[in-house]
């Protein structure tokens, strides 16, 4: 029976979803955080280093929404701003440089929406990332834990593979904002998100994305079948010469 779009989004917003911290602290041994945008910013709603999966060395990135009601002011609530799409597109460079494979996790309502960003160029930031990812000559593997919310989703999602846990969403905008720019209510976003298609059985359907990854209500469940997923496409794109990777890479998109 096909899910509800609207108690998909209110599942992918729910506070007790597997995160991203988490999901580094149990996969990713000796991870070292990395930061700065080298412009003088450092973005507190992204985190990211370089670890070892499976003594592996890997880089990874995921947006930080917080814990405590402090943390997530303090992160913005997981909206980056053009410091984090700095900061992450400075990390994938170095791990191209050093031949390391890059896990994105992902879980954002979008980019920060405050005048401060704008003013410090959040659209030429989500480009450039566009622009320079797609051309990065290591295997990139994103996952959309929970929101996947236009640009700030977008801009960690334009590498090799997309998977999304079976309760996340991924869309333009909310569900919300959708229903506010078409009728003028917001109260319609149940309605709204049926006819967006964002959650994951559509855009796997419209192959927009690679896989859903189950999601029971056991974190430690949840983070074996993340683990075993990365293991799995991970491996299998290593075994790509650059010239294929980047070529597949780039018939991705243009199959959209």
């Amino acid at each position: 029976m096909k899910r509800q779009a609207g108690q998909v989004v209110a599942a992918a917003r729910d506070l007790h979803k597997v995160t991203g911290p988490e999901i580094i602290h149990s996969l990713i041994n000796h991870f070292t955080e990395l930061h700065g945008d080298r412009l003088g910013e450092d973005d507190p709603a992204i985190i990211g280093g370089i670890g070892l999966f499976h003594d592996l060395p890997v880089t990874v990135i995921t947006t930080d929404r917080g814990q405590s009601a402090a943390e997530r002011i303090a992160k913005h609530f997981g909206c980056l701003t053009p410091a984090g799409y700095r900061k992450s597109l400075r990390l994938i460079k170095q791990a191209a440089k050093f031949h390391r494979p890059v896990i994105c996790l992902v879980n954002t309502p979008g980019a920060y929406p405050g005048q401060s960003a704008e003013e410090h160029g959040q659209g030429a930031a989500i480009a450039q990332n566009l622009l320079e990812i797609s051309q990065v000559p290591t295997p990139i593997i994103t996952i959309i834990l929970g929101e996947g919310g236009s640009g700030g989703a977008l801009a960690l999602a334009c590498g090799d593979q997309i998977w999304m846990l079976e309760n996340s969403t991924y869309s333009i905008l909310s569900p919300e904002g959708f229903a506010s720019i078409l009728w003028k209510d917001s109260s319609r976003a149940d309605e709204a998100a049926a006819i967006m298609q964002l959650i994951p059985e559509d855009l796997l359907r419209k192959k927009v994305i690679d896989g859903i990854i189950e999601e029971p209500t056991d974190h430690a469940a949840v983070l074996s079948n993340i683990d075993k997923i990365l293991q799995q496409e991970i491996s299998h794109l290593q075994k790509l010469s650059t010239t294929d990777l980047l070529r597949q890479r780039h018939d991705r998109y243009r199959q959209f």
